[in-house]
């Protein structure tokens, strides 16, 4: 009977797996779905590089066209005479945003995975209740939050510094979202006891054992984190111009309207290198980290 029933088993997991396994033309078609779905996603990337290489007539020409006729590098080399007219040496944009993008995104990995760590295995009163602030604080963006952001720091006196480029992303929840999830999927209770068994302190099994495991999580939190306040812009709030970034010089050099589209399509592309660059070392991490956090509720 006990072979019988094993039998009816193997049948029955056989038919699920037939039942729910694609065709060839299936197969082929889903990846069509998705081959094009991606070429289509590339689009504005391909546009920004192929308008940067456009000469002047082709820039004006109507119907524009999408791919470049007669290629040159024009709008690059003129690029060192537009940032001479500037008021403050480009070296300096330059230094404002490699510092307030490298720095930030440090220090909110850290405080991202350590508030993800309390609040994924921490036992107190209100875990729960904060976690729940959390998730609701993801629904608010930058453009919401601008006229109560600007009231505090106008209130602490920080307007017109560094850490208006600071201070808002350490209070992004997205990260102590991500880095919670897979704090609950991937490390046990067991090696966290295993650990303190052995004498560590909470500093140190954090360090030591908590965040190399959930390194495809900060590398994602580095590629978002990154990739927002290289771009950003706080309008508003940084008058100086010794404390502007590169987003401040594209806006002065579009000013010149459809004559510079073209050089302004060339900053665009170099500003692109870096938030690539991070990608392309982070992106096998990026989807194991985004899997994951469906993981828990």
């Amino acid at each position: 009977m006990k072979l019988k029933y094993l039998l009816q088993k193997s049948s029955a997991g056989k038919a699920a797996v037939n039942r729910y396994t694609r065709s060839k033309f299936g197969n082929f078609m889903l990846f069509f779905i998705l081959t094009v779905a991606g070429l289509f996603s590339t689009l504005p990337l391909v546009y920004c590089i192929c308008t940067s290489f456009k000469p002047l007539d082709e820039l004006l020409i109507f119907p524009p066209r999408f791919f470049v006729q007669r290629p040159t590098i024009g709008n690059y080399m003129v690029l060192p005479d537009l940032m001479a007219s500037l008021k403050v040496p480009f070296s300096r944009y330059l230094l404002n945003s490699l510092f307030t993008s490298i720095v930030t995104t440090l220090f909110y990995i850290i405080i991202a995975s350590m508030a993800a760590y309390v609040l994924s295995k921490g036992r107190f009163r209100g875990r729960n209740t904060i976690f729940w602030a959390v998730q609701f604080a993801l629904m608010f963006n930058a453009t919401t939050l601008a006229v109560p952001q600007y009231v505090i720091f106008s209130k602490l006196r920080m307007i017109d510094t560094y850490w208006i480029y600071i201070l808002p992303q350490f209070a992004s929840t997205l990260g102590v979202f991500l880095a919670k999830q897979y704090i609950e999927g991937y490390i046990p209770d067991a090696l966290l006891e295993a650990a303190k068994i052995d004498g560590a302190n909470q500093f140190k099994v954090f360090w030591s054992v908590v965040m190399p495991i959930i390194k495809p999580a900060w590398l994602t939190l580095m590629l978002f984190s990154f990739r927002d306040l290289w771009s950003q812009a706080p309008t508003g709030m940084i008058f100086t111009e010794q404390l502007k970034a590169l987003p401040q010089v594209i806006s002065q050099i579009t000013t010149g309207g459809t004559a510079r589209a073209g050089s302004a399509m060339a900053v665009t592309v170099i500003m692109m290198i870096p938030p690539i660059l991070v990608f392309l070392i982070s992106q096998s991490n990026v989807v194991e980290a985004m899997s994951s956090a469906g993981i828990k509720e």
